[in-house]
Formats: C-alpha cells, structure tokens, sequence
C-alpha cells in the first residue's frame, strides 16, 4: 500500500497565527483537492496526522476538535475524496508524550497492521517536526515552505501544494 500523510495546519488549511479551532477560521488551501484527487487516483491511501497542543492548553476542546474535523472530512467527501484516517495528539509539547510529532506513536498502529511500500510513500509537512516523523516513519518527505525555521532537510521543498504532481510522476518515471 502507497500512502501520503499530510499535516493539517498550514498544508491542508491555511495557518494562522492562532490556533485553527473554529469551521470559521478554517480555509483549505489552495489545489488540496486536485492534489488529493491527483494522489487518489495514482492508488495513495491518504491520511492526515496532526498535533493539536491547543487541546492540551486548553485553548479548545476535543469535542471541538472532533467537529472541525468532522466538517473538514465531510468538505472532502463532497468531492468524492476518502480520507483513510485523521491522528492526532492532543498534548502540549511540555508533555513529552509518545504521540507527538515527531515521534511516531499516533501512526505505529497504521504501520504496524498494513503493508506500507515505504518507498512509495510520503509525509507533508511545513515544520521540521512533521519532516522529522515522516523520516523516522521511513518515508520520503516534502515540505510546503512556511514562516518556520527550517533545519531538517526534506527530500522535496514546495512553494505550492500542486507541485506535488510533478513530484509523484518524476518518482513514477
């Protein structure tokens, strides 16, 4: 099985300087459903993987969690995209749990329970924590430039979500 996992704040949606809590603050960025159709259609299963420390502090809860997810999921499924399976962690970083980005907890069940041709995959991040799980997952990684620090290379660098095309059939060729 080829996957692609994708973070959620600033590659799914756009990022905002406060926590993306709300349907109303939350806005798709721009090609994420061609792209996914794109990847759906060259047999990726697609999941997303996600920390959400706002629940941790308190900022929002899970339930809210649950229904900005709930709306998000639903906005793909009106394009006909299936959307495998949303993780995500809830703590804070000062937690230090086994789920958060970058460690690879909240997915282990995934890889553990399925065939994952690691090769083939990928992960979709635009901080260095998701760059870092996608390479300790074993998979290739492409960043989405953002205003974040960047100190762990990843395989691919985008500016915009619709070169990942191009990304998957130079990898095809």
């Amino acid at each position: 099985m080829k996957i692609f996992i994708f973070d959620r704040d600033g590659v799914i949606n756009i990022d905002k300087d406060s926590y993306v809590c709300k349907i109303k603050d939350f806005v798709f960025r721009k090609g994420i459903f061609e792209v996914i159709c794109f990847l759906i259609s060259h047999n990726y299963k697609i999941f997303i993987a996600t920390n959400q420390s706002g629940i941790g502090r308190g900022m929002y809860t899970e339930t809210d969690f649950e229904k900005l997810t709930n709306y998000m999921l639903n906005e793909f499924k009106k394009r006909n995209i299936k959307i495998e399976k949303v993780f995500y962690c809830p703590h804070n970083p000062e937690d230090n749990c086994e789920c958060r980005k970058p460690k690879t907890k909240m997915v282990e069940n995934l890889f553990s329970k399925n065939d994952i041709n690691k090769n083939e995959s990928f992960m979709i991040g635009d901080k260095d924590a998701d760059i870092l799980f996608g390479k300790r997952l074993g998979l290739k990684t492409i960043r989405v430039k953002s205003k974040y620090p960047t100190n762990i290379k990843a395989n691919y660098i985008i500016e915009d979500l619709i070169e990942i095309k191009n990304i998957i059939q130079g990898e095809e060729k």
